[in-house]
């Protein structure tokens, strides 16, 4: 009996499963960024469920373009500095995922805070024109009432104000540190060491990008529950000492950890505010990490994470040849 009942019980979920399968192939979600890291996670995530998903990129017949094509996701032509083509591809979409070129990368993408926080806004404005049903906004952790002093940290708590007084259903994510970063040069791990933000004994947060898409097809899948909130969102809970053994259990060879030397904070005023942030609490991360997993199962820790793409970053990273500290 147990077992026909058990096999009751998995033939219902399945055909729930596909209910929901269906009910999504009929809404569009329109992702910015989709060939960067986060907007890539979201695409990703959201086809896997089921969504129907355009990608808004400048050039539809790039390798890039033709990849998401390749997936069974629609490039769509379009420029954050051109209004109409916005709207042309948000048309007739359901949802929304905002994410901007961050003006802290303004040397990569010629992007100023004033350019973020213009193409932020005309995002949201153009949701609510046309009828959007669910917007989400991808800020950062830091973001809040009270200036960090770091411009792509402000403006972003900017963008989440401006749309929060918008007629739209929307949801604010604000994610943790990347893992990612901890591979960037400039790190010492080709020497043997890792130095960050955080003391030996100070905890930090992070998620896995690929987690980020997880979290926004769970959003979307549920606007009455996710709707008209902030989250702030990570996968794990590390301090530098427990990063040293995870890196170092993963590379095979002894890695120390340090703070990023005084001295360097002091001189690099950027490197400085953030180490500042971390201090503070802000830029450490507050996300309810347990609640998180119940709410969006899967998410990665960071042993999971180095087990798999991380151990292949890790390794890379480790053959670098050093280079100044690349955050920005």
């Amino acid at each position: 009996m147990l077992g026909n009942y058990n096999l009751v019980l998995i033939d219902s979920l399945q055909l729930l499963l596909m209910d929901k399968f269906v009910e999504f192939q009929d809404k569009i979600v329109l992702v910015f960024g989709a060939t960067g890291q986060q907007g890539g996670s979201v695409t990703n995530a959201l086809r896997s469920n089921g969504w129907r998903v355009k990608a808004l990129v400048r050039d539809p017949n790039s390798g890039k373009s033709e990849a998401l094509a390749a997936q069974g996701i629609e490039p769509v032509r379009g420029d954050l500095a051109d209004r109409q083509s916005i709207e042309a591809a948000m048309a007739g979409v359901y949802g929304v995922f905002s994410v901007q070129p961050s003006s802290g990368q303004g040397a990569v993408y010629d992007v100023t805070d004033e350019d973020e926080i213009r193409y932020g806004k005309t995002v949201a404005d153009i949701a609510v024109a046309l009828g959007v049903r669910h917007l989400v906004y991808s800020s950062v952790n830091a973001a809040g009432s009270t200036k960090t002093g770091i411009g792509h940290f402000d403006t972003k708590s900017e963008i989440e104000a401006y749309i929060r007084e918008l007629n739209i259903l929307s949801t604010v994510i604000r994610p943790s540190a990347f893992m990612e970063i901890l591979m960037l040069p400039g790190m010492g791990l080709d020497q043997g060491t890792f130095a960050f933000f955080m003391r030996p004994d100070q905890p930090m947060q992070f998620i896995a990008v690929e987690d980020i898409g997880k979290i926004v097809a769970g959003i979307f899948a549920d606007p009455p529950k996710f709707g008209s909130q902030t989250i702030e969102i990570a996968g794990d809970t590390v301090t530098g000492a427990e990063l040293a053994e995870k890196f170092s259990r993963t590379a095979g060879h002894p890695i120390t950890y340090h703070r990023f030397p005084a001295s360097l904070l002091e001189q690099n005023a950027f490197l400085g505010g953030l180490a500042r942030l971390v201090d503070q609490g802000r830029l450490a991360g507050n996300a309810d990490v347990a609640l998180l997993r119940q709410e969006f199962p899967g998410l990665l820790t960071m042993d999971e994470w180095l087990s798999g793409a991380g151990r292949t970053a890790l390794l890379a990273a480790i053959q670098a040849n050093g280079g100044e500290v690349a955050l920005r």
